[in-house]
């Protein structure tokens, strides 16, 4: 059978989708049938970016990992071209799999190290999920102290009283958890207090460019104080000036990350880092 053109794919019926809708649409699929695709090869692979100190930037307190993918070119595809079309379906929870095991291995191979590992709160109660981390926990034992499991504001919010539950669960084992995008808008501070993250990380929209900009002092400064109000340890997103670092340092942020201190990469970049010793959390 004849593929139909885009103009045939994007034809709608009176009083259906409109044209754009119908092209969000379709991009949509073709993007998740990327994702399949790269699933199915096994072109699915994590970059690593350090997240240091704000007192002493040459201490790694962890390196976070970063989903990524091969297309059928070769070319690197990063997390911000196939998650928001991907996170509410099966292929999310696939994704969310696969970084989770390769973090887990990663610990496993390099026992002084710390990861966080980026998950949606819809891959709470997913079977296969939750067989990864059984599976990579019995392998090494030191692994749950070394895990922290990110998990942004607008996925929280939609599972709150499950996610708080799985929470605490995998807390009693070790394992650390981060609120990512802290301040990007959903989560009610109310929330704070039952979800108990050990770490905040601040969205990057307050801290770029903070060293111009007195409105985002004044609320990275408020954001702060709430984090410290409940013990969490506070990381900075977006670092991407030595300016906005040293104004970050004033205002009495934990650790900070962000281009400034090193890109994602997909190669191991820690050997050129210190690692802390204490635990961040």
């Amino acid at each position: 059978m004849k593929k139909p053109s885009l103009d045939e794919q994007l034809r709608v019926p009176p009083g259906g989708a409109n044209p754009i809708e119908a092209a969000l649409s379709l991009r949509d699929r073709n993007v998740v049938g990327m994702v399949e695709a790269a699933l199915a090869r096994g072109d699915v692979l994590v970059a690593y970016q350090p997240v240091v100190s704000a007192t002493n930037t040459d201490q790694v307190a962890f390196f976070e990992t970063l989903i990524r993918l091969l297309d059928d070119t070769g070319r690197i595809v990063p997390a911000a071209e196939f998650i928001p079309q991907c996170e509410a379906t099966e292929v999310g929870r696939k994704l969310d799999c696969v970084a989770l095991e390769q973090g887990l291995r990663t610990l496993k191979d390099n026992p002084g190290l710390r990861l966080s590992v980026n998950m949606s709160a819809r891959s709470i109660g997913y079977p296969p999920w939750l067989q990864t981390l059984e599976t990579g926990l019995r392998a090494d034992i030191t692994a749950a102290e070394r895990l922290i499991v990110e998990i942004t504001e607008s996925s929280a919010i939609v599972l709150p009283d499950l996610t708080s539950v799985f929470m605490r669960d995998l807390q009693l084992k070790g394992v650390s958890f981060a609120l990512d995008d802290f301040g990007a808008g959903y989560t009610s501070f109310a929330y704070l207090r039952d979800f108990y993250f050990d770490i905040i990380k601040i969205d990057g929209q307050f801290i770029r460019g903070i060293s111009e900009n007195s409105d985002n002092q004044v609320l990275t400064r408020a954001l702060l104080s709430i984090a410290q109000h409940f013990e969490m340890f506070t990381v900075a997103e977006s670092v991407e000036t030595l300016e906005d670092a040293m104004v970050l340092q004033e205002l009495g942020v934990d650790c900070m990350q962000g281009f400034y201190y090193g890109a994602p990469s997909v190669k191991p970049p820690w050997r050129g880092f210190k690692q802390m010793q204490a635990k961040a959390g």
